[in-house]
């Protein structure tokens, strides 16, 4: 039970860490272009020689 006592602060902890970094995410723009990684993937570079 003591170990309980331990375990739930550092998880409410982790997902509240989680949480702030994922807000921080959406203010600053990540989540913006979706589509253009799945793209980019797609487009086949010529190599230079």
């Amino acid at each position: 039970m003591s170990g309980l006592t331990i375990l739930i602060p550092i998880a409410l902890a982790m997902g509240g860490f989680g949480l702030a970094v994922f807000f921080w995410a959406m203010k600053h723009g990540q989540f913006e272009d979706l589509d253009g990684a799945a793209n980019r993937i797609l487009i086949d570079d010529e190599d230079e020689e």
